[in-house]
């Protein structure tokens, strides 16, 4: 029997009719195997430096006792990782002032790209950060069929500049998080049905496109030679993944996935709001990996040269203000720690909610990396080194929680190729090379 030659065009129009055209499957291969409760990445950043005293923990390794900041996370001690002594090696390296390199180095490990775009307290200027960031980076590699590969909230950011953008998509490309948790439940939740009618309905029609799919790649077989077939069965292939994918799905939106109420109208960008607008983004971040709507999580508080008041926490002062006050003015450093243990609270309750979902034997939190991350170590000498790094869940048993972990000059990119090892990206550097000497030692 003579095959008719079969173009291009007539195989795209063949499987026009359906939702998954052939490179769409192509990409969805390498991620075809989908375990069924994912791990998810979440990043928690607070500004202005910690005080070291009020934050090192006392104790050795196994035997720990959170210092006053931390004091907070006690009922959270056997899920943590605190990390004392991790420096932003990368930072001593390229154009900026304190502020910028550490909020642009903060996530992408890489110096910042030379420019005029913003002036810096060095009497300097410099541009964007010049790499992706690791939580884009874990979006692209775990992410891409999630219905958002990533979210980021935030807190009062602000505009765009160097000192209100953590997170890039690539050299120079910032991104911003959304202050408005109204608009972000927009986002998130406008066209969310989690009622188990609407959940069937969904599932019943994404069945019938991939019963589609098989019916027309079956037709096409017959048409094709040998090694043709081959290539048509691999994408049937690709297609049963998708079915066990979506059976997967069944079990991850399940009891514990329910649709948030609207956040009311609010002056979201008001000092006095700072908190209730923190604790919406929070309760929306929590529910939106409950859900299943992403793997990939950011909250940013304020930004770097943050100038919050906190009146909630006993302090009416502005937050950058305070930290440029010496170590021997006690009633600052006090003002200061205060701060932080509100900051530490905040981090508390994350956990606390992210606890309360349950995930077979485990929890979401279990089933997480968060980490929590600073600018600076120090306000008033604006260091780069011995940033406060806390690490929060185990990601599904691959780290192990429990610790207090004083390193001696360690790098911080080490700890962000450990997390991504941590979210299944085999690699030994992230960000510039040249500040990587492998995975964070100790952390597995």
């Amino acid at each position: 029997m003579i095959r008719r030659p079969l173009s291009r065009r007539t195989i795209l129009r063949g499987l026009g009719g359906v939702a998954i055209a052939l490179p769409f499957l192509e990409a969805m291969e390498a991620h075809a195997a989908v375990p069924a409760v994912p791990k998810r990445f979440v990043f928690v950043f607070s500004a202005n430096g910690t005080i070291p005293p009020a934050w090192t923990p006392g104790g050795t390794e196994a035997a720990f006792t959170l210092g006053r900041v931390l004091s907070p996370l006690e009922s959270h001690k056997s899920k943590l990782l605190i990390l004392d002594n991790v420096d932003f090696r990368s930072a001593g390296y390229g154009p900026g002032d304190a502020h910028q390199k550490g909020m642009g180095h903060l996530l992408t490990g890489k110096e910042l790209q030379s420019g005029s775009l913003f002036p810096g307290g060095d009497a300097g200027t410099v541009g964007w950060a010049d790499g992706i960031s690791v939580d884009q980076e874990i979006a692209n590699r775990v992410g891409q069929n999630d219905r958002f590969p990533s979210l980021l909230f935030g807190v009062q950011t602000g505009g765009a500049n160097i000192w209100s953008r953590m997170s890039y998509s690539g050299p120079g490309t910032p991104l911003p998080a959304e202050d408005n948790p109204r608009n972000m439940f927009n986002r998130i939740f406008g066209n969310f049905n989690a009622d188990p009618a609407g959940l069937a309905e969904l599932r019943f029609r994404r069945q019938s496109v991939l019963d589609s799919t098989k019916q027309d790649f079956q037709k096409l077989q017959e048409r094709l030679g040998s090694t043709d077939r081959q290539k048509v069965e691999a994408h049937l292939e690709s297609v049963r993944q998708i079915e066990r994918r979506l059976e997967l799905e069944d079990q991850a939106v399940g009891a514990d996935c329910l649709k948030p109420a609207q956040p009311a109208v609010m002056e979201h960008m008001k000092n006095d709001n700072f908190p209730a607008v923190g604790k919406l983004q929070m309760d929306l971040l929590v529910m939106a990996l409950a859900c299943n709507l992403t793997k990939v999580a950011t909250l940013q508080w304020s930004r770097s040269v943050s100038q919050v008041a906190f009146p909630w926490a006993g302090v009416s002062d502005r937050h950058h203000d305070l930290s440029h006050f010496g170590d021997s003015d006690a009633a600052v450093q006090e003002k200061l720690t205060q701060i932080n243990f509100w900051y530490a609270q905040q981090f508390a309750y994350l956990l606390t909610e992210m606890s309360k979902i349950q995930e077979g034997d485990k929890t979401l939190l279990d089933n997480s990396v968060v980490l929590w991350g600073n600018e600076l170590g120090k306000g008033n000498s604006h260091s780069l080194r011995d940033i406060p790094f806390v690490l929060a869940g185990s990601g599904g048993g691959y780290f192990r929680t429990g610790r207090y972990l004083k390193y001696t000059g360690a790098w911080h990119n080490d700890l962000l190729v450990s997390v991504l090892n941590a979210m299944g990206v085999q690699t030994n550097t992230f960000g510039n090379p040249a500040h990587c000497k492998g995975p964070l030692a100790n952390l597995t």
